[in-house]
């Protein structure tokens, strides 16, 4: 997927956000909800590096690689949510 990943996928930079379309989860890691709220996006975008795939989902990716012109994505994502998730409501 054409899609940025700079810090590796560990909730870090932020370049890999997304919009939902359909089927947002209710939860999120206090590493992505921390990293919104400095941004102010909280509302607007989700972290992809910090979402679990459990049911159908519908995104529009805010940065891809091709649209920024980098040379590459980032770093290869860890198989794992890092750091290691503490999951918390969506506070919206």
């Amino acid at each position: 997927m054409d899609i940025m990943h700079q810090c590796g996928s560990y909730g870090h930079c932020a370049t890999c956000r997304v919009e939902f379309l359909e089927g947002e989860p209710e939860e999120m890691t206090e590493a992505e909800q921390m990293l919104l709220e400095m941004r102010d996006l909280l509302e607007t975008a989700r972290l992809s590096c910090q979402v679990l795939v459990e049911d159908d989902m519908k995104v529009r990716v805010m940065y891809t690689v091709s649209g920024t012109g980098a040379k590459d994505p980032g770093g290869k994502p860890e198989e794992e949510i890092t750091p290691e998730p503490v999951w918390v409501e969506r506070p919206y």
